[in-house]
């Protein structure tokens, strides 16, 4: 959950070249700038068919354990959340399959601890080459099942692929420590060695980005992985696997066992509690995980509030236009499912009875079930639901408020703390914000923060750990305190 503050220093005057497109993505499908009117019904047409032309070793249904695609006793479908079109019937795994895929990445992490790390970096160098070179069927992948527009799918292939670069980079710099004891005749020393096997459990708004954010660490360490993929995104997840297999990734170290919404807690369960897994990488429903960084509030200050409003919904009018992802123009795509369409639904409708007022948007769009209006409210206050329950749709709740103290407390009234944003051209009061933010990512005059070089994470409620950067690794690595004497 974050939170977006505009300060009056900023001045009002920044709000038409800085806004446009929102920028502060209030979904996973996105909003970017573009320009024209939306699609009328007889626009909408079924994309499914966007994905026959792909290369039939990147589309698979299977899971894939052991370096084998194992098909299970059942299937479920995945559909395209704009048209409802099916996509396809994936492999629905059940316990018995989770476990053995939890065993098999076992097996293999008992050969890949010792490869060394030059051999690890390589082929994760490789892993990243195939998807710079496949990167246009990974994003229509991407598209088809998620529904974000195909210029933000191709914009997550490339911040994906960035991270098995990166952590190919630093799979070689894992470095220990030798540390001087008061006896003269010891010395101790310090050793940094994988954790063991991996579950990871990715959510469905980034299906190859969040894979490979942990994977890249998990492997760069020596540790090998069992991916357990959204159930609405899983195709991603097992291109990902096929192209680890064309780089040479050993078998067993790249598992993953989708799973339809039925089986999924039982297969969750399965592999966090299996005593062969020693390190659990979960990203998911802000329920468990409350791991979102899009802007679900924006406090702003009485001075500028009028201005703000007009002018955002203005840009919202001009630059957002909502259809499928494959539609040329397209900046909003559909919400993944009906189930989030009625969250968004339930949100706005709680917000007008308390006193709210739908400035543009409100309601579902005429494209079809899994499609809102871009929509802004003002007369915000903080007892509704859209202030303290993460949307996952395109709203933006607009609270008004005096001063920086109260917009400080607004934010930090919150028991998550993923990030936080503020626009301001005081230094003295960017340094005090940013400081007294209670979040582990802070965006200052700038709405898109995440790089594969910097530390991603929370506070409070919003997680544990980071991922990416050079701490990204430590994620993955245990300490270990060898005493040497004898000397």
């Amino acid at each position: 959950m974050a939170t977006c503050i505009w300060l009056r220093s900023c001045g009002a005057r920044r709000l038409g070249s800085t806004f446009p497109g929102c920028r502060l993505r209030p979904r996973a499908g996105g909003l970017v700038p573009a320009s024209g009117p939306a699609p009328g019904p007889a626009q909408l047409r079924c994309y499914a068919g966007r994905l026959a032309g792909l290369s039939a070793a990147l589309l698979r249904t299977d899971s894939f354990v052991g370096g084998r695609w194992l098909p299970a006793a059942a299937t479920f479908p995945v559909q395209d959340p704009a048209s409802g079109a099916a996509l396809g019937m994936v492999a629905d795994c059940g316990v018995r399959e989770a476990r053995a895929a939890v065993r098999a990445a076992y097996e293999a992490f008992c050969r890949w601890r010792e490869v060394s790390a030059k051999e690890r970096s390589s082929l994760l160098r490789k892993w990243y080459n195939l998807m710079i070179q496949n990167k246009d069927d990974l994003a229509r992948i991407i598209t088809a099942e998620s529904g974000k527009p195909l210029k933000e799918a191709h914009g997550e292939i490339l911040y994906s692929a960035f991270f098995l670069e990166w952590f190919s980079e630093e799979a070689r710099r894992v470095y220990g420590d030798i540390i001087h004891t008061p006896a003269k005749d010891r010395r101790a020393l310090v050793l940094k060695q994988p954790i063991g096997v991996a579950a990871v459990i990715t959510p469905w708004n980034f299906p190859s980005a969040m894979i490979t954010r942990k994977v890249g660490a998990a492997l760069a360490a020596g540790c090998t992985v069992v991916v357990k993929p959204a159930e609405d995104t899983p195709f991603s997840a097992l291109a990902l696997a096929e192209l680890a297999s064309q780089a040479g990734i050993p078998s067993g170290v790249y598992n993953v066992i989708p799973c339809s919404r039925k089986n999924a807690k039982e297969v969750g369960e399965a592999i966090c509690t299996d005593p062969l897994v020693s390190k659990i990488s979960f990203t998911g429903s802000t329920t468990t995980g409350k791991t979102c960084v899009c802007s679900n509030q924006f406090l702003v200050q009485r001075g500028i509030h009028d201005a703000f409003v007009k002018a955002f919904a203005e840009a919202m009018k001009k630059n957002l236009r909502v259809g499928n992802g494959f539609e040329e123009g397209t900046t909003q795509g559909p919400l993944i499912n009906e189930k989030a369409v009625e969250k968004v639904e339930k949100q706005v409708n709680d917000a007008v009875s308390k006193g709210a007022t739908v400035v543009t948007g409100g309601k579902r769009h005429q494209l079809g079930k899994n499609f809102f209006e871009p929509t802004l409210l003002c007369n915000v206050t903080q007892d509704m639901l859209c202030t303290h329950e993460e949307t996952f749709g395109p709203l933006a709740p607009v609270i008004k408020f005096d001063t920086e103290e109260e917009a400080i407390a607004i934010a930090n009234a919150a028991d998550v703390g993923l990030a936080g944003y503020f626009y301001s051209q005081d230094p003295a009061q960017i340094w005090r914000v940013a400081e007294q933010l209670e979040v582990g990512m802070v965006g200052v005059n700038e709405g898109l923060i995440s790089s594969v070089e910097c530390p991603f994470g929370g506070v409070k409620q919003s997680g544990l750990g980071r991922e990416g950067s050079k701490y990204g690794i430590d994620e993955y690595l245990e300490l270990k305190y060898v005493c040497y004497g004898g000397l």
